[in-house]
């Protein structure tokens, strides 16, 4: 290409920035300057890769492996201890350094590990799969890789394909294509060649077809008009990047601590040290003090045992299929006090159900749902229709209206039933499918009939006419069946069966009043008709549709609600978290699956339409999300707006989806939820969780673990934070009183690492309680350290002071050695500890339980029992190890210094009764 063509290139506008469905079909090829039936020359096509590149999304490339282990130290608590080992380190302690520095590696490799493993879950659930096009080029068709497509490629579109890119359809012959993953919108859209006006929202953009939508029916040709990232599907990908990424309820609280804590420490260790100097000590000395004094209240082991406990929550809600891509976010969920959801392939099925019948006027229930012909239909007073003879009270044939709506359905299709991956799928359109799901369940089988009366003819389904009809050859003579749009199809019969099977004239009034009533229950209604022809009729044409068509009956469908979401909407509002349905679908529609579900809020279903969202100022838009249960309609920005609003109330929000409309309010939410198997991939790296059977119920399974990896974190915290508050006030006052210390630096490492993390860790296991779930949420504004929970800290960590410095004191006047008053001081501390993990674990309600006859499942408390067992060994290593005692300055205890290091067993158990019933932490 020489420099004159290099210019003319790079002088021609982008073509996606252009609102093309306002243009001609001749209009969009002139201004793309491309050949409606000759394509692009290859030469063309060369020339325009070079300029638009590949027609794929950009991903956003990932963080280093090594930079996402450097990240794992972006703690406040961490930063704190990484400069106590340096200063550990000057001053010549590199033991003690050590200790420091590993323990906050072991806690950055444990984060590591566990978000590794949680990206290469997301990743196995992503499949390469390369789409072909099938494109018209020098005015020849061609299979072409679909990200060789360029802007003014013509594209060939049928049955089954997914589109490649976003393209303006120049010619459709009854095409129709399913938008849910972009516009939510459940039902697949016909689609036009006709301009529109430039304002015409995405989801009523008929005469477009975006990539990553499917064609469920129908062919069409179009003209490639955006590819790659100026796709509507890139541009979202792209403003994911570019929206702001909140930080969780649980690192902004863990935040708030670490910074208190940080100055607590500072001022506490600039007093010790300022008071030993006015004490005429020397300034190395208080200087080693307040170290010591910063090391003893600084928690090392609450990083790591926070870690593990997040860690744990992760795997076990792994097994209830839910896959958490960062450890925060498993306390987020838990901590949700709304759940904002899609309501396509999310609450529903996104199959299509017939669930009613109008026929012959009868009316009749169809049970089961989704493409699995499993059901019955019922007549209203319940008696259901024979599959096979004397299965049922009433058969099929003595009902001949009901019998020819249902035939009339299945033949009038271009849809078949497939068994594929253990379970029924569609090939075509959903709606057609659900009209051969609802004919199997009275036993008629599609195969037979196409058999019995083959096709002759057909005239596929076009928007201007809203009808599709067929000719079957039939025995005395052929048959023509219909189905359309009630508007289409009545105003051409005159005459319709009656519960016998008789012809009469039609009643229109109340055919008209019988779909009104479906279509209030948010049903999609088609209605049926048939008529017979001479034998010698082997072509159709619109004319012979024109009048003199028996009208057979209704069938209302609808994309219906998951049992099992029914049940897990039920749970989450128990406990106390609101469901609230936010979609692309018409407000009829979801209001409808809202009632179903049981989305009323005291009592009320109140809905808003993205319309009425749009004209609302941001208060009004506040009391909305307040008071609604249910936003239809709803653009993908009015979705982030919903979820904005929601966090500027306080609220926690959720939000579950699966499409690419859905990824910039999964990325904006406190945690979003994706969904693994049907979701896109847009959506999925826009989500902090992934479920990965694509089952709402598993969001209520995934929010009790989620609540209950909390409950463990505030027995976590209760159980290590008094130590540090009893081994901080000994140290200061004793540096203050300028005593020798009854604990030194480095054992206080062993206590504050290796004893804490050996019993603590076992707390992350700890079961749920029976009434995880029946809880209101907690208030998010709630800091780590309520205010109960501080007062169980102070109370036991006075307490342990007391021990401390009492069996200190006691121990060096009786025995002198104050090597042996410091162990004893240490091992005392420890035997009061386990009595307070019993209590603060479900190891006291088993053991409350056996004393009062009641069974407990004790299998349940093996890892308590176990982290008792390995503190008791490791400590009895502690002191009468001879490497221990040289190390840790330690020294070997007999048989009645043990037994009077467990005297504090009995006050520690009568506190600890007391605290439970000033905080109870379940």
């Amino acid at each position: 290409m020489n420099n004159f063509q290099t210019m003319q290139a790079i002088a021609k506008p982008d073509p996606s920035n252009f609102a093309y469905h306002e243009l001609s079909s001749s209009e969009v090829a002139e201004r793309l300057e491309s050949n409606a039936d000759r394509g692009l020359s290859q030469g063309e096509v060369t020339q325009r890769q070079q300029r638009y590149g590949l027609n794929e999304l950009v991903s956003k490339p990932g963080k280093p492996a090594w930079l996402r282990f450097l990240l794992q130290f972006n703690q406040a608590l961490l930063y704190i201890l990484l400069i106590a080992g340096v200063i550990k380190a000057l001053l010549g302690s590199w033991t003690n350094a050590a200790v420091i520095w590993g323990v906050t590696l072991i806690n950055a490799i444990i984060g590591f590990v566990q978000e590794s493993k949680a990206e290469g879950a997301i990743a196995a659930l992503a499949k390469a799969v390369t789409t072909e096009a099938i494109v018209i080029r020098d005015g020849r068709k061609q299979q072409v890789p679909s990200q060789e497509l360029v802007p003014g490629d013509v594209v060939l579109l049928a049955s089954g394909d997914k589109v490649p890119a976003d393209v303006r359809l120049l010619t459709v012959k009854g095409l129709q294509v399913d938008e849910s993953a972009l516009t939510g919108e459940s039902v697949p859209v016909e689609k036009s060649t006709h301009p529109l006006a430039a304002a015409t929202p995405l989801a009523e953009r008929n005469n477009m077809a975006y990539a990553g939508s499917f064609v469920t029916f129908g062919q069409g040709c179009g003209i490639v008009v955006a590819t790659g990232s100026n796709t509507e599907v890139g541009q979202i990908s792209q403003s994911l990047d570019q929206s702001h990424s909140l930080s969780t309820p649980l690192t902004r609280k863990f935040a708030r601590f670490s910074q208190t804590l940080l100055y607590i420490i500072l001022s506490l260790a600039s007093l010790t040290f300022f008071v030993g100097l006015g004490q005429g000590k020397s300034w190395t000395e208080m200087f080693e003090a307040a170290v010591a004094l910063a090391v003893s209240a600084i928690p090392e082991g609450l990083p790591a045992v926070v870690t593990v406990t997040l860690a744990i929550g992760v795997n076990r809600m792994a097994r209830r299929h839910a896959i958490i891509r960062k450890l925060p976010a498993v306390e987020t969920l838990g901590g949700a006090t709304v759940i904002c959801s899609d309501k396509t392939g999310t609450l529903t099925e996104n199959q299509m159900t017939v669930q009613a019948i109008y026929a012959g006027g009868q009316h009749y229930q169809v049970s089961g749902i989704g493409y699995a012909p499993d059901g019955e239909i019922c007549t209203d007073g319940g008696k259901a229709i024979a599959v096979e003879d004397g299965l049922s009270v009433i058969e099929l044939r003595n009902l001949p209206a009901l019998q020819n709506c249902l035939i009339a359905g299945v033949l009038c299709n271009d849809t078949h039933l497939e068994w594929k991956d253990e379970r029924w799928t569609i090939v075509g359109d959903p709606t057609e499918g659900a009209l051969i799901v609802a004919a199997q369940k009275a036993g008629l089988e599609q195969a037979q009939l196409n058999e019995l009366l083959p096709r002759l003819d057909a005239i596929p389904f076009e928007s201007q006419f809203q009808y599709m009809a067929t000719l079957h050859q039939g025995r005395d003579h052929n048959m023509i069946y219909v189905k359309g749009s009630l508007e289409a199809i009545l105003s051409r019969c005159q005459g319709m069966y009656d519960s016998t099977g008789y012809a009469v004239p039609v009643d229109r009034e109340r055919v008209q009043m019988e779909a009104e009533c479906l279509a209030k229950q948010g049903l999609r209604v088609l209605a049926l008709a048939e008529k017979a022809v001479p034998k010698q009729q082997r072509t159709l044409e619109h004319t012979d549709l024109d009048a003199g068509l028996t009208f057979l009956g209704l069938q209302g469908m609808i994309d219906p609600p998951r049992e099992e979401a029914i049940a897990a909407v039920d749970a989450c509002q128990s406990a106390g978290i609101q469901v609230k349905m936010i979609t692309g679908d018409h407000l009829t529609t979801a209001t409808a699956i809202a009632e179903r579900i049981g989305l009323r809020k005291e009592g009320q279903l109140v809905g808003f339409t993205g319309q009425q969202l749009a004209e609302m100022n941001d208060a009004d838009l506040s009391q909305a999300v307040e008071s609604g249960s249910v936003f239809a309609r709803v653009a993908p920005a009015q979705k982030l707006r919903l979820v904005e609003a929601l966090q500027s109330r306080g609220e926690i929000v959720a939000m579950t989806g699966d499409g690419v409309n859905d990824a910039p309010a999964l990325k904006q939410a406190d945690i979003g939820i994706a969904m693994g198997k049907a979701g896109t991939d847009v959506a999925r790296e826009a989500a902090d969780m992934l479920l990965t059977d694509d089952n709402f119920a598993s969001i209520e399974a995934a929010v009790e673990e989620g609540r209950t990896v909390y409950q463990n974190l505030r027995k976590a915290i209760a159980f290590i934070l008094p130590v540090n508050g009893g081994e901080s006030m000994t140290i200061l006052i004793s540096a203050l009183l300028a005593r020798d210390l009854p604990i030194l630096s480095l054992q206080v490492l062993w206590l504050n690492m290796v004893n804490s993390v050996a019993m603590t860790v076992p707390l992350a296991f700890e079961p749920k309680s029976d009434l995880t779930m029946e809880q209101a949420p907690r208030d998010p504004r709630e800091p780590l350290l309520s205010g109960k929970l501080l007062q169980r800290i102070v109370a036991v960590s006075v307490f342990n002071w007391i021990l401390i410095f009492g069996m200190f004191e006691w121990a060096r006047q009786t025995t002198g050695d104050i090597a042996v008053a410091r162990t004893m001081a240490i091992q005392a501390l420890v035997a009061g500890r386990i009595i307070y993990l019993i209590s603060v674990s479900h190891l006291s309600t088993a053991i409350g339980a056996r004393i009062r006859g009641r069974s407990f499942a004790f299998n349940d408390m093996r890892a308590i029992g176990a982290g008792i067992f390995a503190a008791i060994v490791l400590q009895i290593l502690f002191s009468q190890w001879g490497v221990m005692n040289t190390l840790f300055g330690t020294a070997p205890l007999n048989w009645n210094q043990w037994l009077i290091c467990l005297i504090p067993v009995l006050p520690m158990a009568v506190l600890a009764t007391f605290v439970n019933r000033l905080d109870a932490i379940d």
